[in-house]
């Protein structure tokens, strides 16, 4: 009876991901020194079930591989091979061939022949030393026979299957923490769900978040007394309403462990190339943030810890020299704070040379001021196009960085900042909102219209007054708060909408903060807080300039997410701040 396996390739092809994943991590933490048996164990059996999954499915060509990795570990773990820096290389780029090979079978993209010849040629050589056991040549024969279920597929065969989200991988443990190995979680704990299925599943909870606010809203006049009933009912509702859409959103939230395990395999490559010893640390890996936030902040990081890795940390002879370990500490952290997740890179590195940064800024032409502070010089950093690297390499130093970090950091609504010591190291702190789907926001009167400006991003508000108000250049007006000149920013202007009789005499600003900038944006109301569900404006109907989304409001209008970000970028230079 012939068996239909399409419906099983999704599944093989995700848990193998995982798999592989899993194997790079458990590398990576094993110490040459003194391996640990059950890590060498754990790689064992991944290996193992690779191969075994791969022979069901018939394909061949990850059996193979995975063979040839399974009789070299098998040595290993029994002693009879020493683990040395060769078998972790090779095991390492079997690793890759492997995922290359996976891929060539899921998206039909390109596997370079040449390359998986070489790998298996090296796992041949290094495992020439003792002949297999018998028992790994009989399974091996089974498996590569498809245990007797299903006949061999060749690649071209296959139908493609969309890449799916990979599930997280184990927190990368430390380099000397041979005995640490990912705990395995327990059959039939979770479920597979396409990212399709969670994003119109929170679609419909904020419509049905915004059907509950219309009809709180129209409810609003009716007689308690005789509509006691419903009006506790439309209560009820509220409350179930926010659970639910509490729950809904969990669910699009994963952990940083997704992006915390891509890098042990970066900083042991490029610490490798640099000739720099480094102890690679992570933590809060279990701390958990919005899926579509995870997928944009893994460049930012990964050019933080580029940075860290070539500028930073010092190499291990200069390091003797000054007092300190050899081994350069590299952390990537992530914890809760109120509404935001925090994520720091730190070293414990050279830090940030104030006089090369401030000979740079000035040859650049950067403006200065008198005497600056430290916090001000190290902004300087942030300048597009700024570098004080020395040389061009292929690591960093392409005068493309720290300004690009920021811009992307500040597009998800999320801040960069920037604390160093010389001689002690550098730690940058990113701030980001838990979620991009629901904000909590300042809703503003601005003629007829009403906007939202993200809470995240608003300092203070207080009533506009004559006697505060300065003009420079004849045309650009400040107000003075405490010592500090903020630009203005009338909102009526910007927004081309209709001012209110009396406007300027009872106006309110509200002072907004992104990174260093500062201004006060001049509305005519502040109405309120309230939490907002963010609809994409460009899908619905095209991209507009300082707005970031919109929302509906409890009586069904439209209020559009102003961009703060992007406002204060776009008015830089017209207001000179």
């Amino acid at each position: 009876m012939a068996i239909d396996t399409s419906q099983f390739f999704q599944i093989f092809f995700e848990e193998t991901e995982e798999q592989l994943q899993e194997l790079e991590t458990l590398l990576l933490a094993l110490d040459l020194r003194a391996p640990d048996t059950e890590s060498l164990h754990a790689i064992f059996r991944i290996a193992h079930s690779i191969k075994g999954n791969a022979g069901t499915f018939g394909f061949t060509e990850l059996t193979d591989l995975t063979h040839l990795m399974e009789s070299l570990l098998d040595e290993v773990r029994h002693g009879h091979e020493s683990l040395t820096k060769q078998h972790l290389q090779q095991l390492l780029q079997a690793k890759d061939v492997l995922k290359m090979q996976l891929d060539g079978v899921r998206h039909n993209s390109p596997v370079d022949k040449e390359c998986v010849e070489q790998v298996r040629q090296a796992l041949e050589a290094l495992a020439a030393h003792r002949s297999l056991p018998d028992e790994s040549q009989v399974a091996a024969h089974e498996e590569d026979l498809g245990y007797g279920f299903f006949e061999p597929l060749p690649m071209h065969a296959l139908e493609v299957i969309p890449a799916a989200t990979p599930t997280p991988a184990p927190t990368p443990a430390r380099r000397d923490d041979g005995a640490a190995h990912p705990p395995h979680s327990p059959e039939g704990s979770s479920l597979r769900v396409s990212v399709e299925k969670v994003d119109q599943l929170v679609n419909l909870i904020g419509e049905l978040v915004i059907t509950h606010a219309m009809i709180s809203a129209g409810s609003q006049d009716l007689d308690p007394i005789l509509h006691d009933k419903l009006l506790t009912g439309i209560d009820q509702l509220g409350r179930n309403t926010r659970e639910l859409q509490e729950s809904v959103m969990s669910v699009r939230m994963m952990p940083m462990d997704i992006i915390f395990s891509r890098f042990p395999r970066l900083v042991h490559q490029l610490s490798t190339k640099l000739g720099k010893q480094v102890e690679f640390v992570t933590e809060g890996g279990s701390t958990e943030l919005d899926k579509g936030l995870i997928e944009k902040i893994v460049d930012p990081l990964t050019h933080l810890v580029r940075n860290s890795l070539d500028h930073g940390l010092e190499a291990p002879e200069m390091r003797l020299q000054v007092g300190k370990s050899e081994t350069g500490l590299l952390k990537l952290s992530a914890s809760h704070q109120g509404g935001h997740i925090v994520v720091e890179v730190e070293d414990d590195g050279t830090g940030l040379n104030r006089e090369r940064i401030l000979l740079k800024a000035a040859a650049q032409g950067l403006e200065l001021p008198l005497d600056p502070t430290d916090e001000e010089v190290w902004q300087l950093i942030f300048a597009p196009g700024f570098s004080t690297a020395e040389t061009v390499t292929d690591v960093s130093g392409r005068g493309v960085g720290m300004d690009v970090v920021r811009r992307n950091i500040a597009s998800l609504g999320g801040t960069v900042n920037l604390h160093s010591r010389p001689g002690y190291g550098t730690r940058v702190t990113i701030s980001l909102p838990l979620t991009l789907a629901i904000l909590d926001g300042i809703s503003v009167r601005v003629g007829n219209e009403i906007y939202i400006l993200p809470i995240n991003y608003v300092v203070e508000s207080f009533r506009l007054s004559d006697s505060h108000l300065h003009e420079i250049s004849g045309h650009s007006q400040v107000i003075q708060v405490r010592g500090e000149y903020i630009p203005i920013v009338a909102l009526h202007d910007l927004f081309a909408t209709t001012r209110r009789p009396n406007a300027h005499a009872e106006g309110i600003l509200v002072v907004v903060q992104s990174d260093a900038r500062r201004a006060a944006l001049w509305v005519d109301e502040v109405v309120g807080q309230q939490q907002v569900v963010v609809k994409n404006l460009e899908a619905n109907y095209r991209r507009v300039p300082n707005i970031s989304g919109a929302t509906i409001l409890g009586d069904g209008s439209v209020s559009l997410i102003i961009d703060i970000a992007q406002l204060l970028g776009q008015q830089q230079s017209a207001i000179g701040f």
